[in-house]
């Protein structure tokens, strides 16, 4: 029960309360837990105190709230080990079937809106060159567990809208490429903060942390010929490290 006198938080007890009824099976995965005017009334606190614990216990991962329908236990987390992760991983160009990705979106930009990506293919600040941007969506089973854009130059591969709209093999898009082929990557990591467009895709709540890593995948003969940034959730991975002397 939720003790008043106690030095603990009134918000944070409540949190421990729930985290304990997941655990023990009394609040089952994918079930409703009672609303916030439910939680004042069973403990006798204030609805900012509910409130504050509910959404701690969101951003944790421990529950999700549906529009409309109120909120609920999420299931138990599934691991992503970082530890055999590989650039090419989130690939567009290395990927068997990159048609069949979970696709949300593609637009052509160029080097002149995303500044960076003059540094990255060494494009000349004089020069304008377009872009595919490819956003999709990484998930296991109803699970999703990365949000990421890859960025392909349309001077190398001039068809890969029209190719991943049709749902064309990589070994279609990159025939008679060979030059162009993926065969290096160059990964870094950090951690960063869910912007407000990136929540609805995946499933949270804006500011929660996520683990960002950003690609640069080269070809055969040293020319970059794709940019990955994949957002993965925090509370669905754990970056595990491996080191021999």
């Amino acid at each position: 029960m939720i003790n008043k006198y106690s030095n603990i938080p009134l918000y944070s007890q409540l949190k421990n309360l729930i985290i304990e009824k997941i655990e023990n099976g009394e609040y089952p995965p994918e079930t409703k837990i009672p609303s916030e005017q439910e939680l004042c009334e069973m403990f006798g606190i204030s609805r900012p105190t509910v409130r504050q614990a509910i959404s701690e216990l969101t951003n944790s991962g421990y529950l999700y709230k549906e529009k409309g329908k109120g909120t609920f236990v999420s299931k138990p987390k599934s691991v992503i080990d970082v530890k055999a992760y590989t650039g090419f991983s989130d690939s567009i160009l290395d990927n068997d079937n990159p048609g069949e990705r979970n696709i949300v979106s593609m637009n052509i930009i160029t080097n002149k809106e995303y500044k960076k990506l003059s540094d990255i293919f060494s494009i000349s600040h004089m020069q304008t060159v377009d872009f595919a941007q490819i956003a999709y969506i990484t998930n296991i089973e109803d699970e999703v567990f990365s949000y990421n854009i890859s960025y392909i130059p349309l001077t190398l591969f001039p068809n890969i809208v029209e190719d991943l709209k049709n749902k064309k093999q990589s070994f279609d898009i990159l025939r008679g490429k060979y030059p162009l082929v993926p065969a290096k990557t160059k990964s870094s990591l950090e951690v960063v903060y869910t912007e407000p467009d990136e929540a609805q895709y995946l499933r949270v709540q804006a500011g929660q942390p996520l683990i960002k890593i950003s690609n640069t995948i080269y070809s055969k003969s040293g020319q970059v010929v794709e940019y990955v940034v994949s957002k993965y959730r925090a509370d669905k991975c754990i970056l595990t490290f491996e080191n021999v002397k």
